[in-house]
């Protein structure tokens, strides 16, 4: 479910969507079994996949890095999400693994000690890569702390983090260069 206790707007459709792709479903497995205990995958992974479906796309668009979340605030060493990168580079070597520790990210970002992975999400730049997915057994389980109805709009726009930061929003924005493969998209300028 969603961030909330009841099913988000959409995302029956979402989890449907990522259910019929086998690729993530494999990765979804592999971070399940080889990963961080209650790992995520987040961000494009989600983001992407909506978006290629919205813009009709027969293939998806290659992902540049898989980003798994985990939270595990007894361990803030980066060494840590290395090894698991490791890890999950012997179970699956040709995908583009990055993992991080959430209960460390405040320390890079300059914020208070996140609670868990949520709340950490809630401090990412953009609303609709606020998103993540994970299989609990072979249920899939979203996280979605923002809500994902920027997904389903195309829409993109700064966290309420990141409307403190909008010099970061915006060379975030230019240097991902979202319109190119979608150009559907309706970026929010601050």
């Amino acid at each position: 479910m969603g961030a909330g206790l009841s099913p988000l707007p959409g995302e029956s459709k979402l989890l449907a969507l990522i259910a019929g792709q086998p690729e993530r479903l494999h990765l979804l497995r592999v971070v399940r079994d080889h990963g961080p205990e209650g790992a995520w995958i987040a961000a494009g992974f989600v983001r992407n996949a909506v978006w290629d479906a919205l813009h009709e796309y027969s293939e998806p668009t290659p992902l540049s890095d898989i980003d798994v979340l985990y939270f595990a605030a007894d361990n803030l060493e980066p060494e840590a999400d290395y090894a698991w990168e490791r890890r999950l580079l012997e179970a699956c070597p040709d995908a583009p693994w990055s993992v991080r520790n959430q209960a460390r990210m405040h320390l890079r970002n300059g914020d208070s000690p996140y609670r868990d992975c949520g709340d950490a999400m809630c401090h990412w730049p953009e609303v609709c890569t606020a998103v993540a997915l994970r299989l609990r057994g072979d249920s899939l389980e979203l996280l979605a702390p923002l809500d994902i109805s920027d997904i389903w709009e195309l829409r993109v726009r700064p966290t309420g983090h990141f409307r403190a930061k909008p010099h970061l929003y915006r060379e975030r924005i230019a240097a991902k260069n979202w319109s190119t493969s979608w150009p559907k998209l309706r970026i929010e300028t601050l």
